[in-house]
């Protein structure tokens, strides 16, 4: 294994990498783990494995799958592919999904009668409690993109004087407890 690092590889603490993706699929079931996995990869790879972006990824992939699921279950007579794209740059990470149905969907409000036709409710409220807007919008080919664009946590800020404190006190601590094992007879601690 190399240790040079490729150009999305990112050091903890950073920001991710900007750009846009596009995954092209046909209007499937399995196309919706597919293009979920394909996704979360990605955010991955450019940068977004911390912890502070694990609310955020798991809202994505969400939105990812009900979109997706959307244009297939609806779109898929008239539309025999659907793609997704992934934009992250200037604050936000933005998922859409295109395809060539002219229908414009809406968000319909529960219905407990219903077995299904929540998903886009569903991906509004995530998105509106994430901080985000989303929206459908018409292509110049007759179809639409429906989408969603959320905000990036904001980067903590480090405090090394709580991580020396945190370390300390870690530290302390195992020293204690060692004497005190040492003292009561009990089992050998690692080194």
């Amino acid at each position: 294994m190399s240790g040079a690092a490729g150009p999305a590889t990112r050091r903890l603490g950073t920001e991710p990498v900007e750009g846009v993706w596009r995954f092209s699929a046909v209007a499937q079931e399995a196309s919706v783990p597919q293009t979920r996995h394909a996704v979360r990869d990605r955010l991955l790879a450019q940068g977004m494995a911390e912890q502070r972006y694990q609310e955020l990824i798991d809202d994505l992939l969400l939105i990812v799958s009900e979109l997706v699921s959307n244009a297939v279950t609806h779109a898929a007579v008239l539309s025999p592919y659907l793609t997704t794209e992934l934009a992250i740059g200037g604050g936000w990470v933005r998922v859409s999904v295109e395809d060539g149905h002219p229908y414009r969907p809406r968000a319909l409000e529960s219905d407990l009668g219903q077995l299904g036709g929540r998903g886009l409710l569903l991906v509004k409220s995530v998105t509106l409690q994430a901080g985000g807007v989303c929206d459908v919008e018409r292509t110049g080919e007759g179809g639409k993109v429906v989408w969603a664009s959320l905000p990036l946590p904001a980067q903590r800020e480090a405090d090394p004087e709580a991580d020396l404190d945190d370390c300390t006190d870690t530290v302390a601590g195992d020293r204690a407890a060692r004497g005190k094992d040492k003292e009561s007879g009990g089992g050998a601690w690692p080194l």
